[in-house]
């Protein structure tokens, strides 16, 4: 609930600080006097975006700030918490918001001192005040607004979660479904190219690297004579020739091993000799090996060029330029020719998980679609004798359900009509309902609403405007009874609704140094007395009307 609301530098407000009941607070007032300002005021720790001709003095900031107490609404510190807002540490868990406007009109909003933006302002505002101002009832005519209502007299909120979170879920499986079949069309439609394909690859069943190691051998095989007249001079002169190399370093070094005793480096030297000696008649055994192994090989050329002519077509029609390029979309090929197989299976998978869920959304929209046909006579009924109360004695309203396609909600549209005059003609009550009748309509129901779900503080801005005498105090006393559970705030002219108050507020205009502003205090009872009298018969009031003042505070008020 508002605890307090302070103002400093609004309009022609200076500076006021309005600490409110936790029931029925009535504000009341010459017209004027500012009662309208403290809305405009109140709007802004709502997240209403600011306007800088608030600022009569330019040399000061306009700051409003509203203290609230959450009590034991977890939405309110979830939300501090999502939002990462410090939460108070008292036990009422306050919430202060702050808006500030600076003289160069640039605004700033605070949640419990942390910087806020105005859309924070607004879901933050929505959890802790409903502002119903004379012409706000738009809401009235939105058939979200009116379902919330039905299942909200229902209890359906527990079985509407479980409704919702199946539907989510049947949703997500159902756009899962659809895509798993939107694939299976487009591997249906490639299926018989991508086979046509992959048995060209299987056909030609290329091993790792062959292509690049075939290229190795036909360079071998065409140059084969040449290699081999090369390596038969080589092994020749190393170890066959007359006078062989090999040879020859071994005599070299028995000359040099007679004189190792003679010099002290020779050992040394001779045993370098010998190693190169070894190392030359190795490779001269491995040229040997590799020349026995290297034969000109007409018949294995041609293959060899028809292997290679084969895997070079597949790999230009690929775009791609190696063994291993082509091995890896033959298994990409493969794996897409498995999936049109292997997705039958999972779209059957989701089909029956989707069957399942279905199942279950129809089990819960019919539990939600009980309960609503449960509460609709009752409420249907209770609205309208309230109407009668607030002076609408030959309206009417009906509820209609029209049945439609499941979803989010159940399977129920619903829709409030309204027949003004007993002509059993019910239209939808965007069309056929005034502004004045929207207001009292929108009380009745706000007032039904709320012994079910917890409404946050309730402000009405002149919601009687256009009513009086029986009908005011009707509405009075609708006001009273919704405020032994919550707190009310309620801007009036009328002096039946007036008495009903807990705490009565009196706004004024006063002349501060030479300059008018608004005020506002809080009456006391004979002052309560005289400003309802005031509202009945004028600025001097009779001594009736001070006799009606004080019977209306006896047998209403507190």
């Amino acid at each position: 609930m508002l605890r307090q609301l302070t103002i400093q530098n609004y309009a022609i407000i200076d500076e006021l600080t309005i600490d409110f009941d936790e029931r029925l607070n009535i504000i009341t007032g010459e017209t004027g006097a500012g009662k309208s300002i403290l809305m405009g005021a109140l709007s802004l720790i709502l997240g209403e975006r600011a306007d800088t001709s608030v600022l009569v003095n330019k040399e000061r900031k306009c700051i409003i700030e509203g203290y609230f107490t959450a009590g034991k609404k977890t939405a309110v510190q979830v939300f501090l918490q999502q939002h990462d807002f410090e939460e108070a540490t008292t036990t009422d868990h306050s919430v202060v918001i702050r808006r500030e406007i600076g003289s160069n009109g640039k605004s700033r909003a605070f949640i419990n001192d942390t910087p806020a933006t105005l859309q924070q302002l607004k879901e933050l505002a929505g959890l802790l005040v409903d502002l119903h101002q004379q012409f706000d009832t738009l809401e009235l005519g939105d058939s979200d607004f009116q379902r919330t209502v039905i299942d909200a007299l229902a209890s359906n909120e527990n079985i509407l979660a479980t409704h919702q979170q199946y539907f989510k879920e049947w949703s997500a499986v159902l756009a899962a479904f659809n895509e798993l079949q939107a694939q299976k069309a487009a591997l249906q439609k490639e299926a018989d190219y991508n086979q046509y394909l992959c048995n060209e690859l299987e056909e030609l069943s290329l091993k790792e690297n062959e292509l690049e190691q075939l290229e190795e051998e036909l360079k071998l095989l065409s140059n084969a004579e040449e290699i081999k007249t090369v390596l038969d001079k080589v092994s020749l002169e190393l170890a066959s020739a007359d006078d062989p190399v090999v040879a020859r370093i071994k005599q070299l070094n028995n000359s040099l091993q007679t004189m190792q005793t003679l010099v002290a480096e020779l050992p040394a030297l001779s045993d370098r000799l010998k190693a190169s000696q070894i190392e030359l008649q190795d490779i001269a055994d491995e040229i040997e090996r590799i020349n026995n192994n290297i034969h000109f090989d007409a018949q294995r050329i041609d293959w060899v060029n028809q292997r290679l002519s084969d895997g070079y077509k597949l790999t230009k029609k690929h775009g791609v330029s190696s063994t291993a390029e082509l091995l890896a979309i033959q298994t990409e090929l493969s794996n897409k020719l498995f999936a049109a197989v292997a997705i039958d299976e999972a779209i059957l998978a989701k089909q029956v998980q989707a069957n399942d869920l279905m199942h279950q959304l129809k089990q819960t929209a019919k539990q939600i679609t009980a309960a609503r046909n449960k509460v609709i006579a009752p409420f249907e009924a209770s609205v309208n004798t309230l109407l009668k109360q607030v002076g609408m004695p030959n309206a009417q309203i009906k509820v209609s359900m029209q049945t439609v396609a499941l979803g989010a909600y159940g399977v129920e549209q619903i829709e409030l009509l309204f027949d003004a005059n007993k002509s059993n003609r019910f239209e939808p009550i965007r069309k056929v309902a005034s502004g004045g009748e929207l207001s009292r309509l929108m009380l009745c129901i706000k007032s039904l609403v709320a012994e079910y779900i917890d409404l946050p503080t309730m402000i009405f801005d002149e919601i009687d405007t256009g009513i009086s005498g029986e009908a005011a105090k009707q509405v009075g006393i609708i006001m009273q009874q919704m405020a032994a559970k919550r707190q009310i705030i309620c801007i009036t002219h009328q002096p039946q609704i007036a008495g009903k108050a807990n705490a009565h507020y009196f706004v004024y205009k006063e002349n501060k140094n030479d300059q008018i502003k608004t005020n506002i205090k809080i009456l006391n009872n004979e002052e309560r007395i005289t400003a309802i009298a005031q509202m009945l018969s004028g600025e001097k009031p009779t001594a009736a009307a001070m006799e009606n003042a004080k019977e209306m505070i006896r047998i209403f008020g507190t």
